[in-house]
């Protein structure tokens, strides 16, 4: 798995203050100590963003923009469906959105 060094730096702060029980032990989990499902993880995220005050935001929300952000850089798409756990780039292209800003800066390009 690959995490950004920013987000590591947050992981390593926020480790401490949960209670420790083993290094094997989930990172983050349910009231009960098992692991989210799927159905509830999305829950969770529409939650924190509703808290948040973000309207429109889904459960593919951070997806879409952490895969168009890379793709705005000019990333791969073959490796931006590695990153996202794509096996087809065409499931890949989906999530990568296109604005006009970007089609003029691409036109400008020839």
């Amino acid at each position: 798995m690959y995490v950004s060094r920013k987000l590591k730096r947050v992981l390593q702060q926020y480790y401490p203050s949960i209670q420790y029980r083993s290094p094997t032990d989930l990172l983050f989990q349910t009231q009960i100590r098992t692991r989210f499902s799927a159905n509830t993880m999305c829950q969770l995220f529409l939650q924190i963003y509703k808290d948040c005050g973000l309207k429109g935001a889904s459960s593919h929300s951070g997806r879409r923009t952490f895969i168009t952000k890379l793709a705005n850089t000019g990333i791969n798409v073959r490796l931006l469906a590695e990153l996202a756990g794509h096996q087809h780039i065409s499931t890949t292209q989906r999530y990568i959105d296109v604005n006009d800003t970007q089609l003029a800066q691409a036109v400008e390009l020839i």
